[in-house]
């Protein structure tokens, strides 16, 4: 992918111009498309810190557009990620030459992703730089959503529309469910991919927070502990080919660089905050929803993955009947992938039927 060399630079926003390859025809480790036989489009990047109701946090925002594109509710997509890694380098992140952002973008929309606060580019709390032991555990369901609400707010202001479409991963999911649920009118759609739900024993993103009754601030992860949890629930004669050569160390080298700190530790470490885990045990372990199906008032879709073992599809599937408001609802299963579909062989599969349901919005 080229980018462009001009660029500009105003109150902490930066912008650039580039050129985005057009998806292609599927194929393994490629993207669905058909796209191949139009123009190119040159895509716009912009990025953006913005501040949150939090004193002195602020959020990374990166955009990706065609340039020229008219902003509207039904193409403009915001993305929010899960609970341990990064948004800009999960759905930023050229694989093969694309990432999920640029084939959204490639197809015709103002496609966005959010770092939250203690992630990615994001500003860090103070505490992330102390022992974990010595502070509560960071970014609990409520301030994340208050983030996302600013986040999302920014760009309405920036694009001059009354809403816009949310997709999430995991974790995210249960954010951008509850921003809906409580904030009617802003949101066009949802995307639920890989949703949490009630669940029986820990979190799998617990690997790293350490043991004990006391929940420290962060945790802790290793690239060998991701990997493990990733493969995790996986066919033995499927493990070689569900990632392609390179994907997990580009990945890898790329996220764990966002925490400076971390990369000096031996081994190499990603902090994360745990407030996810502290809502987990005290809602999802507990028998508690953290938000209200029955609340969602616009079309969802779920997506949920055949050996993904962090939110098994069981969870989408208790989800879907509890939607009971929400019109032109839908639920996906995909076949071989796992909680971490989008950055596997099989991509593809998970970007079609979100697409699909993207340009319903569109039409």
């Amino acid at each position: 992918m080229q980018r462009g060399a001009d660029s500009r630079h105003s109150r902490g926003l930066t912008r650039r111009g580039g050129l985005l390859a057009a998806p292609v025809i599927l194929a393994a480790g490629t993207l669905p498309g058909g796209a191949d036989a139009q123009a190119t489009p040159r895509i716009v990047t912009e990025e953006f810190m913005v501040p949150t109701p939090a004193s002195g946090v602020e959020v990374f925002l990166r955009s990706k557009r065609p340039e020229g594109l008219a902003a509207s509710p039904g193409r403009t997509v915001l993305f929010c990620h899960d609970a341990t890694y990064p948004a800009h380098s999960t759905f930023d992140l050229p694989l093969a030459g694309v990432s999920w952002m640029d084939y959204i973008a490639g197809r015709g929309f103002d496609v966005w992703c959010l770092d939250l606060p203690g992630y990615g580019r994001s500003t860090r709390p103070a505490a992330m730089s102390q022992p974990p032991e010595a502070n509560p555990p960071l970014l609990r369901g409520e301030e994340a959503v208050a983030a996302l609400g600013a986040a999302a707010a920014f760009i309405r202001q920036q694009r001059g529309i009354p809403r816009c479409i949310l997709i999430a991963w995991s974790w995210g999911c249960s954010l951008i469910a509850r921003y809906a649920t409580e904030n009617a009118g802003l949101a066009e759609r949802l995307v639920l991919y890989a949703p949490q739900w009630l669940r029986e024993g820990p979190n799998p993103a617990s690997a790293g927070a350490g043991t004990g009754a006391q929940l420290g601030a962060y945790r802790s992860v290793t690239q060998a502990q991701a990997r493990e949890r990733w493969l995790n629930g996986v066919p033995e004669a499927a493990r070689a080919g569900l990632i392609p050569p390179g994907w997990f160390e580009h990945w890898a080298g790329v996220t764990w660089a966002t925490d400076p700190e971390g990369l000096r530790r031996n081994p190499p470490v990603l902090r994360a905050p745990n407030g996810v885990l502290a809502d987990s045990a005290e809602y999802w372990q507990a028998g508690r929803p953290w938000w209200d199906p029955s609340k969602v008032t616009v079309p969802t879709l779920l997506v949920t993955a055949e050996w993904d073992r962090d939110t098994p599809p069981s969870m989408a599937t208790a989800i879907f009947p509890l939607l009971t408001n929400s019109p032109g609802k839908r639920c996906v299963l995909l076949a071989e992938g796992t909680h971490t579909m989008l950055m596997e062989r099989n991509r593809g599969a998970l970007y079609q039927a979100v697409q699909v349901f993207l340009e319903e919005a569109a039409a």
